[in-house]
């Protein structure tokens, strides 16, 4: 074979490579092309959270800024979209007052939750001689003996969106729920006595974000 047909064969190889990689990249632009057509025709919502009630065990103020507490809250989750399933990565439930953590993370196991589906967490959140801030401790110290305490129920993690057999990446999901504690008379300012413990119901809806 002479050097002039080595050559043809060889510029008809890297045509035909060339065609090849085009055709590929073609294929992955139209897959792609197609899931964010599908992914913008869906536009998948955000859940929908509620802090139904915070069933209280202790809560204690002892020392200047030593705070413990044991708290067994129900949060649901609805998912308002009928085409796209979200997947609970991964989710944390904690307790903040004044913007500070006074409880440890609680782990929520991962979940699926379907397309219209309401899921229902009944986490406990506690905290033994969690330190608080200095400003923090008398505050809440305040609060309680007023009869009342504002406190935040919280819920960071990561969801993924289903749609078919496409999942998407994770994103970052976190979740505000408003909590108003009365203290006192149990009968009197709505609470339910359960054993040891006093039942409010909160019934609030929450901030989220995704």
């Amino acid at each position: 074979m002479s050097g002039k047909e080595c050559s043809i064969h060889k510029d008809r190889r890297q045509k035909a490579v060339r065609q090849f990689c085009g055709c590929v990249l073609i294929l992955l632009f139209l897959i792609l092309l197609t899931i964010l057509i599908v992914w913008a025709v869906l536009q998948p919502k955000k859940p929908r959270f509620i802090l139904q009630d915070a069933t209280i065990y202790n809560f204690n103020v002892s020392a200047p800024n030593i705070f413990s507490t044991t708290i067994q809250v129900t949060v649901s989750s609805h998912n308002p979209n009928r085409r796209v399933g979200v997947y609970y990565d991964k989710l944390d439930a904690f307790a903040t007052y004044h913007d500070q953590q006074i409880t440890y993370y609680t782990v929520i196991p991962p979940v699926y939750q379907g397309h219209k589906d309401t899921n229902l967490w009944s986490p406990f959140i506690y905290g033994n001689n969690v330190p608080i801030a200095p400003f923090n401790g008398p505050d809440l110290r305040q609060d309680q003996d007023a009869g009342a305490v504002w406190i935040t129920v919280k819920l960071n993690g990561r969801v993924k969106w289903r749609v078919g057999s496409f999942t998407s990446g994770r994103y970052h999901l976190h979740v505000t729920c408003p909590a108003y504690i009365p203290f006192g008379n149990a009968p009197k300012n709505g609470g339910i006595v359960v054993g040891n413990a006093v039942k409010y119901q909160l019934s609030r809806s929450c901030d989220v974000s995704v």
